[in-house]
């Protein structure tokens, strides 16, 4: 299955066709759906430390075997699709840092670099993904669509285009929630770093 529009319009028929019972549309689906996964997961992960435990293709099987083995979802396209993976692949990513935590009391858990908003003129800054996760949490409680559009395009890399399809709305206000969100996200994020002793 090749990229492009042709591509994710037959993405959508074979998502939907899994989501009706069809256990030939998953056989068709797998290897486009675990390229695309393992893209998704080596941009994510090359954010982090080198030498991570966690390496893309963990990453991949793990949010890969929780697809298959979760509840039957009714996809409604694509980029519904890849929304859930971004939400999947940053519960996997916070499990494993909880996991690590645990096993080696008093060690940070592994880092991520969230860029500073464009055109500030600050240097990108390294956060531990629990820091993360948790500054969108409390990002999501005030302005629960800027935290969606941080989770889509950081967690699952999705073009502005899609995540305002996923969204419901224009690209331009994608763009403001995205700049905004990130802004906030690196300010909250030193703010944390700046308590870490």
């Amino acid at each position: 299955m090749a990229d492009g529009p042709d591509s994710a319009a037959q993405l959508t028929v074979l998502l939907q066709a899994w989501s009706g019972g069809d256990s030939s549309a998953l056989e068709r689906l797998t290897p486009f759906v675990y390229d695309q996964l393992h893209r998704l997961a080596s941009a994510r992960m090359g954010a982090e430390r080198t030498g991570h435990v966690l390496q893309p293709s963990a990453l991949v099987n793990e949010a890969f075997v929780r697809l298959m083995h979760g509840a039957p979802m009714d996809w409604k396209n694509r980029a519904h699709f890849f929304a859930f993976s971004a939400r999947l692949m940053r519960q996997i990513l916070v499990d494993f840092a909880r996991a690590q935590m645990s096993d080696k009391r008093g060690n940070r858990a592994p880092h991520l670099e969230l860029e500073a908003a464009q055109d500030m003129p600050v240097a990108p800054m390294h956060s531990d993904i629990l820091d993360v996760d948790n500054a969108l949490k409390e990002l999501a409680a005030m302005e629960p669509r800027q935290a969606r559009v941080v989770e889509l395009r950081y967690f699952g890399g999705l073009p502005m285009a899609e995540v305002a399809e996923v969204l419901g709305v224009s690209e331009d206000t994608v763009w403001r929630d995205w700049q905004i969100a990130r802004a906030w996200l690196y300010y909250r994020l030193r703010l944390l770093t700046a308590r870490t002793p």
